[in-house]
């Protein structure tokens, strides 16, 4: 029985016992005990008071108004969510139009760029074919002058050279022929000369570039070159403008950055513009040649002009870690090195003044202004591998020195004497050619070619072949003034190149033939000595002083000392 009141306790409120006595109906007798109900804690049985009656009911009220404020307040986040979801509704019908109008120009933009892919792929093997049409041309034109200079060194070593057979018939007419195209191109670049040179002024013989064509050969390159930029100039004729020219594709692109930049960064459109340019480039490249005076500079092409401020708005500032910032120096470094490099390769000519210059001049200006135009470039690499390669071919083809015996070229009115001197100063014009690229091309490779493989292979053999005089020494002057400053910057005082070593021993053997000459003629005496001089402040001035005091004995050490000084 008290198990039972017991377990109806815990779940509700106490109540007393319906035998009690109440004196409405008991006759006024009060029973004098009332009946408690019991609760089982900690396996005890305790009888329940008002007190935990009441606290009971106050921790109910208190748990059930808890949940009441929980209820409320998720109540009030109810609404404040239905409020924000009729404020995200409002925003959205607003938005309708405008994601619309950007659904309406991805879409645009998706057939625009697929046209144009389409165009590009059709138009693309034309391009190709007209470039290397143009190439073939600049090719084949300087293929035949180089031939022809061949042939006419050829013709020169037989003509002069001891004990050669006679050619056949046909042979002979067509050296003869040869011999009088030659000679009056000399005639004429002569006279050229006469009215251009500055009074003072001289010229050397073979300092010259023999690049004249026949009349009817310039106007066959002339045909031939307007048929291609005919086609050209027709290309895109059956394109509407915005596929065929720079704004059109300019402004579609520039469109896209201003209105929905995140997708434009997001799409790598910045990667993909470079690409899309490169055909139009290529095509209004076809007739570039930079090799040629008068040629175009890029920075005057349409293509650069339109694309130069590319993505940028009037007003806005510059951001530096914008891609498009970097659209010029990428079409540079991926097309104008490309096609450079392969009109280096077969139309440059090494042993041209004007185009070695031009070419160096050129490549000075895009390492100086195009950051991306560096040694880490693969198609910089390339290029510099090109120049490199089409000089070590012009040494191993185009260099050529005869071997006379000096009883042969004592007579200055010679033809042996005249033919070497000719070879000579072609040879020193080379080595100032090479010496172009200094700082663009590394010194041990500049040094290796000009030094080991044309100055001590051809040049000192010339100046080994004539006597030692005041003319030897010009040439050497000469050739100590075209070498690079910066070559010394890094040797000690007394010892030089070890490539100029033999030179230095041909300076020392000079100044000690002309000294000796002079020895037994007072009269010379003292031109011997100013020649020594010269032949020791050449020595000084190359670091070579282990030679130039080799030389010493012919003056006092004082006068070693002033010229050391002054060099």
């Amino acid at each position: 029985m008290y198990q039972q009141q017991s377990n109806i306790f815990q779940h509700a409120a106490p109540v007393y016992n319906s035998s009690a006595y109440h004196p409405a109906t008991s006759g006024g007798v009060v029973k004098s005990e009332l009946e408690q109900p019991f609760i089982k804690q900690e396996g005890k049985v305790l009888p329940v008071t008002a007190e935990t009656l009441k606290k009971r009911m106050k921790d109910r009220l208190t748990s059930l108004e808890d949940v009441h404020r929980s209820h409320q307040r998720e109540r009030d986040s109810l609404q404040d969510r239905l409020v924000a979801s009729e404020s995200h509704v409002v925003e959205l019908e607003a938005s309708v139009g405008r994601l619309a109008q950007r659904y309406r120009f991805f879409q645009e933009m998706r057939g625009y760029v697929q046209d144009l892919v389409d165009c590009l792929a059709e138009k693309v093997p034309r391009i190709e074919g007209l470039e290397q049409a143009m190439h073939l041309l600049w090719k084949n034109r300087a293929d035949k002058l180089i031939e022809r200079r061949q042939m006419d060194i050829k013709d020169q070593a037989d003509d002069y050279g001891p004990g050669k057979p006679p050619l056949p018939g046909y042979d002979r007419e067509a050296k003869v022929r040869r011999l009088a195209e030659r000679e009056a191109r000399r005639a004429r670049r002569r006279r050229e000369r006469e009215h251009a040179l500055i009074l003072g002024q001289t010229h050397n013989e073979g300092m010259s570039s023999d690049d004249e064509e026949m009349q009817s050969e310039v106007i066959r390159f002339n045909d031939d070159k307007a048929k291609i930029l005919s086609e050209v100039s027709t290309m895109f004729e059956d394109v509407v403008e915005d596929f065929s020219s720079f704004e059109g594709i300019k402004s579609r692109f520039e469109l896209w950055k201003y209105d929905y930049s995140d997708t434009y960064m997001e799409a790598y459109i910045a990667l993909c513009v470079p690409k899309l340019l490169t055909p139009f480039i290529r095509l209004q490249l076809i007739d570039w040649n930079p090799l040629q005076t008068g040629s175009k500079s890029l920075e005057q092409m349409e293509w650069y002009d339109s694309f130069l401020l590319y993505g940028y708005r009037k007003g806005q500032s510059v951001d530096s870690d914008d891609p498009d910032v970097k659209l010029l120096p990428t079409l540079v470094e991926k097309v104008v090195l490309s096609k450079l490099a392969v009109q280096v390769e077969d139309i440059w000519d090494p042993m041209s003044k004007s185009q070695t210059e031009l070419l160096s001049k050129l490549l000075r200006t895009l390492i100086l202004e195009y950051p991306t135009v560096n040694s880490e470039s693969k198609n910089t690499q390339a290029l510099l591998r090109a120049i490199v390669k089409r000089m070590r071919k012009c040494l191993d083809d185009d260099v050529f020195m005869p071997l006379y015996p000096r009883s042969l070229v004592e007579n200055k009115q010679s033809n042996p004497y005249q033919f070497l001197q000719r070879q000579f100063w072609t040879c020193f014009k080379l080595l100032r050619n090479i010496f172009q690229f200094s700082g663009i091309l590394g010194d041990a490779l500049l040094q290796e070619m000009a030094l080991g493989s044309l100055l001590n292979r051809y040049i000192l053999l010339a100046l080994q072949t004539a006597n030692p005089s005041s003319e030897t020494i010009d040439k050497c002057k000469a050739i100590v003034a075209s070498f690079p400053k910066s070559w010394y910057v890094s040797l000690g005082s007394d010892q030089t190149l070890p490539r100029l070593e033999p030179f230095c021993r041909l300076l020392v053997h000079t100044g000690s033939a002309i000294n000796q000459a002079a020895s037994n003629n007072s009269k010379d005496k003292g031109e011997a000595k100013d020649s020594i001089k010269q032949v020791t402040k050449l020595l000084v001035g190359m670091h070579a002083m282990d030679h130039a005091v080799a030389l010493s004995h012919k003056l006092s050490l004082k006068e070693v000392k002033n010229i050391g000084s002054d060099k």
